[in-house]
Parts: structure tokens; sequence; C-alpha cells
């Protein structure tokens, strides 16, 4: 009877163990998975493509002349969205036909802008990832 409840103990006290040690290692991955790599400039310029001003019409009377710089997370993915360059011309220009000078406006409609055009352009890329999408300059008449 004392073996038993002896033997008992230990198998519990092992699986407490087995399992604390399995939590312990669950959470360590987690948090190193967490931590997001900061970029220099150096390296944010150098995985970043500049599109070309474009010129298109909004869906109203007016039309936009708009230039962006597109961050991506590493430099693979830099040069990939700058050989995809005429898809992320046309998805832009598909996106600002949908758009009035009024859903422009603000710093929320830019941001707006912005993050629809990552989350169409990322299902596109192979070799990484779109970070940030940013308006350089913009004109609109």
């Amino acid at each position: 009877m004392k073996n038993k409840v002896l033997t008992v103990s230990l198998i519990i006290l092992v699986c407490i163990t087995l399992i604390g040690v399995v939590g312990l290692v669950l959470v360590m991955q987690l948090n190193k998975g967490d931590e997001e790599k900061v970029q220099t400039i150096d390296e944010i310029i150098e995985s970043s493509v500049d599109i070309e001003e474009i010129t298109t019409n909004l869906g109203g009377q007016q039309f936009i002349k708009i230039t962006l710089k597109i961050q991506t997370d590493n430099k693979e993915a830099g040069e990939e969205l700058a050989k995809r360059d005429f898809q992320v011309k046309n998805i832009v220009i598909q996106e600002l036909s949908e758009m009035t000078s009024k859903d422009l406006e603000g710093k929320a409609g830019k941001q707006a802008f912005e993050e629809a055009l990552k989350s169409q352009l990322n299902p596109l890329m192979q070799n990484g990832e779109v970070q940030k999408v940013y308006i350089v300059s913009y004109i609109i008449q």
C-alpha cells in the first residue's frame, strides 16, 4: 500500500514537472516571436520601394496626383515589390477610383487608404510582406 502511494505520488510529481517545463518552453517561444525587429533607417530605405507619381481620376469629378513609398520587411521583399510595380500601380488606381476627395480628407482618411493598399499588396508577396505604405506627396484637383 505504501509503495503504491509513493509510486502514484512520484508519477504525479513527474507529470506536474513536465507540464511546467513544456509551459515554460511555450511561453519563451511565444515571447521570442512577439519581439518585433526594429529596422534602422538604412534598412528601411534599402527595403523600400518608391512608386513614381500616379495621376488618376477619383470617384467624382476630381483627379489626384500621388507618390508613394512602400516599406517591406526585408531587402528581398523590396526587390520583389519593385518587380511588381505594374501590379502596385493597378491596385492604387483601382483603390483611388472608388474614393472621393472626402475619403482622403484628414489623417484618418489617408491612413485608411494606406492600410487598404497594404492589405491588398500583402497577398501578392512571396518573399516577405509590406509593413507600411507612405504617402510622399499628393495633390487633388
